[in-house]
């Protein structure tokens, strides 16, 4: 597993990583920096590539990386650089997705293991993940990578989300 930075090279591989989680039905991509909704994958390259220094409005600096093994792309991750009242309760510091056709191999962990190293780098002594209470294949990632469970928190939809935070 190796974390790149998204890049015009990924376009092809990328848009069929995207194309899986509409053909599975998912609605969400975690950490994907706006991937899911994007029209147009240069004007995501360059924007995910702005938001590491220079995020919008009421957004943190914040790195994308696809997940990458054996030469295609099994996951998104997004390192939020801090947290913002929003992220410390809901959101956290990283947010991921591996492809559906591609759960249940590792990479998560993996991908989580190589986004902790890359926190320690930007200064942080701990990060926040959170996740839905019933998504248990995401809790185990966390609690793989040193997660302890702090709290469940409701969402403002009412969606039950667990906290974990990792020392780093």
């Amino acid at each position: 597993m190796q974390l790149v930075l998204p890049s015009l090279s990924h376009q092809a591989e990328a848009l069929a990583f995207r194309q899986a989680f509409f053909d599975a039905g998912e609605t969400t991509l975690h950490g994907d920096g706006g991937l899911y909704a994007a029209a147009d994958y240069a004007a995501w390259v360059e924007k995910v590539t702005r938001d590491r220094t220079d995020p919008l409005p009421t957004f943190v600096p914040a790195t994308v990386y696809f997940g990458v093994a054996e030469g295609r792309i099994v996951g998104i991750l997004q390192i939020r650089h801090f947290l913002n009242e929003y992220l410390l309760q809901y959101g956290g510091h990283i947010g991921y997705s591996v492809c559906p056709t591609a759960r249940r191999r590792g990479h998560a962990t993996a991908m989580l293991a190589q986004a902790l190293d890359a926190c320690r780098a930007l200064g942080l002594d701990r990060v926040l993940l959170t996740c839905d209470r019933d998504n248990l294949g995401s809790a185990g990632t966390i609690q793989k990578n040193g997660g302890l469970l702090e709290n469940e928190v409701a969402e403002p939809d009412g969606n039950l989300l667990q906290r974990y935070w990792i020392t780093l």
